[in-house]
């Protein structure tokens, strides 16, 4: 492995340099990030002490709550200590761990909707087994597999880093370090760690993409059968969150990752990049809550014992 003694840090380019602009910015993004961690940490909250949610959908929910919060923790408090100070100096190990990180949580967030899509298949299209099929032995399993394979892809690409060196420029044009933003830095031939970028996107990525795009395919085929309106529209409800999460988040990753990067799109490409990292997390709980009517009984009902708590004390 080669050794990165070149240059010791990185420079950070955010989302503007304008004094004012950085304030404001900073005001906006704290609030986004605390209300992710608010609306995150009340659903996984709900989740785990409710037993009426005590069933896979709302177990992979739980989860996905989990990864939304960490996934926002690794690159908003950074953006927001930057916009605060003058310098916004990262060093090398640090910014290889925030791109591991990184990778972990949306790996792991891909192969979580790809499971959360099998859970759908197996609700919508085979109702008398649901209850035997997604067993939480199951369950259990799928969310350790998803979190192992989140893991593994991401070890390999960091990994992989450690054999690049940087000498070139110091300045990676985003607000959090991102493998492809390290890669074009690069005074070290990449060809290896790009193919290895591509042998884990077409093998991982791709069956995780496969597996929710089939698994919506026969959903649809089978709610296309039922008679009724009523029934083809409440087979149908049970999936629309889930298919606008997997919309919101699959659509911002081709833009920033598919898109031909070019100096008239850095400020866009940076600007998408904060959907997934910041939005996406913040909007997934209030998509899943609020047209679903067992986790607003379950928040009335928590609601309902801390007054009562309260009105003891």
């Amino acid at each position: 492995m080669r050794n990165m003694t070149e240059i010791s840090s990185f420079t950070l380019v955010g989302l503007s340099d304008h004094p004012l602009t950085m304030n404001g910015l900073f005001v906006f993004f704290l609030l986004i990030y605390l209300m992710t961690l608010i609306t995150n940490l009340l659903i996984f909250f709900l989740v785990l002490t409710d037993y009426n949610l005590h069933n896979p959908m709302y177990f992979f929910l739980a989860n996905l709550a989990f990864l939304d919060m960490s996934y926002s923790s690794v690159t908003a408090p950074r953006m927001l200590f930057d916009l605060v100070i003058e310098s916004q100096s990262i060093s090398i190990p640090a910014c290889i761990a925030q791109v591991f990180f990184y990778l972990v949580f949306a790996a792991s967030e891909i192969f979580l909707l790809s499971a959360m899509s099998y859970d759908r298949y197996i609700a919508i299209c085979h109702p008398l087994h649901y209850q035997r099929i997604m067993s939480w032995r199951v369950c259990t399993r799928m969310a350790s597999l998803v979190w192992v394979a989140g893991c593994f892809v991401p070890f390999l690409h960091t990994l992989f880093l450690f054999r690049l060196s940087f000498c070139r420029t110091a300045s990676i044009h985003n607000f959090f370090c991102d493998l492809p933003r390290l890669i074009q830095i690069t005074c070290t031939d990449p060809f290896i760690n790009t193919v290895v970028i591509f042998i884990t996107s077409a093998t991982f990525g791709f069956a995780a993409f496969l597996l929710t795009f089939l698994s919506y395919v026969f959903i649809f085929r089978t709610v296309l059968r039922i008679s009724s309106k009523t029934g083809k529209m409440k087979a149908f409800s049970t999936c629309t969150s889930h298919l606008t999460v997997v919309f919101i988040f699959y659509g911002s990753l081709i833009f920033i990752y598919m898109v031909p990067a070019s100096s008239n799109m850095v400020n866009l490409n940076k600007l998408f990049a904060v959907i997934p990292s910041l939005i996406n997390p913040l909007l997934n709980p209030l998509i899943y809550s609020l047209r679903n009517k067992d986790l607003m009984e379950a928040l009335m009902k928590s609601f309902y014992h801390l007054r009562l708590i309260l009105a003891s004390c």
